[in-house]
């Protein structure tokens, strides 16, 4: 397949996503960048999602799906990627949004690093259902050789808010599909900037561009299933890069706490309480200060509400904070 040097090829796992995939397209197909060859995988959906897909693609002719049977994100996008002749891959899940000046924004800061540059990365607003803000994510600069750092906390956060070269894309072998077959589907994100990052370097768009979605539904609220995966990308990696053992210490440990943070605030009690045990019993004192962290920004968060500042996404994507 001939490379189209202009193109970027933005690719959508979907499954059972009919709640939100329109607005996921709605944003994908308003970017200001408008050279994108979107394609939707669908991984066996039995809901209305394929049926919205075909009236996106009537409407946009950038717009085109492809199927598979059920076999997971990684191998969705995957697929997505061998079905683009695009020099440049974005991934957004079917429930993610993003701000019009996302993929031009971060295509020309690739373009400005030159070929040692395989990734550019922005910051995320998570938001609910309808939308709305909940929380703004962290707002990491850090730029060039990002694997100790990478090593070290998933300051990215998700996979919605990556643009990548295609050869760094390949070099770092594409999404890796052993996670879900090791019954610890999840990290896949963090799994392929680890990879990336081993032997490209980064770049960093600071503006909220993505909306990031939390639903009782989503993925990251299955706690014990997201720290494995976790787990299991960061021992990979340590074998790769002993010397990085104290970062990726510190990796495991804070991805422990926060995914049982997250599991109690989906309510679920037992997850968390687990979690939370083998984070006392490894670093004790790590955990106590996360929790008290935890417990300042709910408390903030609440705060937040009750003076009605919940804020819709668009009014902050073009902000830089």
């Amino acid at each position: 397949m001939a490379i189209d040097e202009e193109a970027v090829g933005v690719v959508v796992p979907m499954h059972n996503a009919e709640r939100t995939v329109a607005a996921t397209l709605s944003s994908i197909c308003a970017q200001t960048h408008a050279a994108l060859d979107i394609i939707v995988v669908d991984d066996a959906s039995t809901d209305g999602s394929a049926a919205i897909v075909d009236d996106w693609s009537r409407r946009d002719p950038r717009v085109r799906m492809v199927r598979q049977s059920g076999v997971g994100v990684a191998a969705a996008r995957n697929a997505g990627a061998d079905a683009t002749g695009a020099a440049w891959l974005a991934f957004i899940d079917a429930d993610d949004v993003w701000a019009p000046g996302k993929i031009a924004s971060q295509l020309a800061a690739l373009r400005d690093a030159g070929h040692a540059a395989g990734l550019a990365y922005c910051w995320f607003a998570s938001i609910d259902f309808s939308g709305r803000v909940v929380s703004f994510g962290p707002q990491p600069l850090h730029e060039g050789d990002a694997l100790r750092e990478l090593c070290h906390g998933n300051w990215i956060g998700n996979g919605s808010a990556l643009l990548l070269r295609r050869a760094a894309f390949e070099r770092a072998g594409g999404y890796d599909p052993a996670l879900r077959a090791r019954g610890a589907e999840g990290a896949e994100d963090l799994l392929i900037a680890l990879r990336v990052a081993e032997h490209a370097e980064f770049r960093v768009v600071p503006r909220y561009f993505v909306g990031y979605r939390q639903t009782p539904a989503s993925m990251s609220t299955e706690s014990l299933q997201m720290f494995r995966s976790t787990a299991l990308g960061l021992a990979e990696l340590l074998e790769r890069h002993p010397g990085h053992a104290m970062e990726i210490a510190h990796h495991l440990q804070d991805s422990r706490t926060w995914f049982a943070y997250r599991a109690g605030a989906s309510g679920r009690w037992a997850e968390a309480a687990r979690l939370l045990r083998e984070g006392f019993a490894d670093q004790p004192a790590a955990t106590t200060r996360y929790l008290l962290q935890a417990a300042v920004t709910i408390a903030a968060g609440r705060i937040r509400r009750r003076l009605g500042r919940q804020d819709v996404f668009p009014l902050y994507s073009e902000v830089v904070w």
